[in-house]
C-alpha cells in the first residue's frame, strides 16, 4: 500500500493551484493548501475534511511563510511535495511600470517563491527528501512586450531553481521547474494588475493582443495529471514544459536564439573572455 503523500501548495484557491489541490486528493493524498483568500476552497474542505488544511497566507510576507510551513508541518508531520504556484501578472511596457507595481509584482511571483523555498528546506532535509515543484512559465527564456516583468520574475525564479536543485540533491530534494503552457487560470483577469497606458505605445500594443488572441486557454485540470505524474518520477526533470503547444512554441523560441548567437559568432569571438 501506498503511503499518502503531503502537499504544500501555495495558490491554491484558484486556477493551477486548485487544480493541483484537487487532483492530490483525488488521489487520496493530503493538502495543505495557501492561499491569501482560502474561502473558495470551503467546498473541498467539506468534502475532505480530514486531509485538507487551509491556510491564509500572503507569500509576500517572509515571516508568514515561514510561520505557515511551521504549521502545514505540524498539522501532517511532514511535506513530500512543495508546489510554488502563487503568482500574479503585471501587464504593461517597462516605461509605463510604476515603482511600486514592480516590487510588489516581483515580491509574489518571485521573492514569494525564494520564501517558501528557504522555509520548507530545513523540513525536508532532515526527514531525507522531498520534492519541490517551481511552477514558472514558458516564457521564462525571454522577454516579450507588455509582460516583460513577468517574464523577469519568472527567469529568475528558474535561475534560482536550478542552484536550489543542485544545493539540496545530495539531501535527497529534488526540484523541478515546471515551466508551465498557457492555462484558462484566471491570471489575466483577476490576477492582473495594468500599468497606465503610455499612447506612443498604442499601436505595439495593439498589436501584441492580436498576437495573444482571445483564447483562453485550456482548463488547469488538463494540466494536473502532468504534476501528478511529475511528482511521483524518482529521479525527475530539472525542467519541464507542460503544454504540447507550448513545447513546440519554445522549442522554435531556443532554435532561434541558437541561430542568432551562430549568426553573431564571429563578433563574440573578437574577444578573448
Amino acid at each position: 500500500m501506498t503511503t499518502a503523500r503531503v502537499w504544500f501548495i501555495t495558490g491554491a484557491s484558484r486556477g493551477l493551484g486548485r487544480a493541483f489541490t484537487e487532483a492530490a486528493l483525488d488521489a487520496g493524498d493530503r493538502v495543505v493548501a495557501a492561499a491569501r483568500n482560502v474561502e473558495p476552497l470551503e467546498d473541498l474542505a467539506d468534502k475532505h475534511q480530514d486531509r485538507l488544511v487551509r491556510l491564509p497566507l500572503d507569500v509576500a510576507d517572509r515571516n508568514a511563510v515561514f510561520a505557515a510551513v511551521d504549521k502545514a508541518v505540524a498539522a501532517f508531520g511532514r511535506l513530500d511535495v512543495v508546489v510554488n504556484n502563487a503568482g500574479g501578472f503585471l501587464y504593461g511596457m517597462v516605461e509605463e511600470a510604476t515603482e511600486d507595481q514592480i516590487r510588489a509584482h516581483l515580491d509574489v511571483n518571485f521573492f514569494g517563491a525564494v520564501w517558501v523555498s528557504q522555509a520548507v528546506v530545513p523540513h525536508l532535509r532532515a526527514q531525507g527528501g522531498g520534492r519541490i515543484l517551481q511552477v514558472t512559465s514558458m516564457g521564462s527564456g525571454g522577454g516579450m512586450a507588455t509582460v516583460g516583468f513577468y517574464c523577469a520574475g519568472k527567469a529568475a525564479l528558474d535561475s534560482v531553481g536550478e542552484a536550489l536543485a543542485m544545493e539540496v540533491e545530495s539531501f535527497g530534494v529534488k526540484v523541478t521547474i515546471v515551466q508551465m503552457g498557457g492555462y484558462n487560470t484566471g491570471l489575466f483577469t483577476a490576477g492582473t494588475t495594468a500599468t497606465t497606458p503610455h499612447p506612443d505605445y498604442e499601436p505595439l500594443r495593439r498589436k501584441m493582443e492580436e498576437m495573444w488572441g482571445d483564447e483562453a486557454g485550456p482548463d488547469p485540470s488538463t494540466a494536473a495529471p502532468v504534476v501528478m505524474e511529475l511528482a511521483a518520477l524518482p529521479d525527475p526533470p530539472r525542467r519541464l514544459i507542460v503544454g504540447s503547444a507550448s513545447y513546440d512554441v519554445v522549442h522554435e523560441m531556443g532554435k532561434a536564439q541558437a541561430e542568432l548567437y551562430h549568426e553573431w559568432e564571429h563578433l563574440s569571438r573578437m574577444a578573448p573572455g
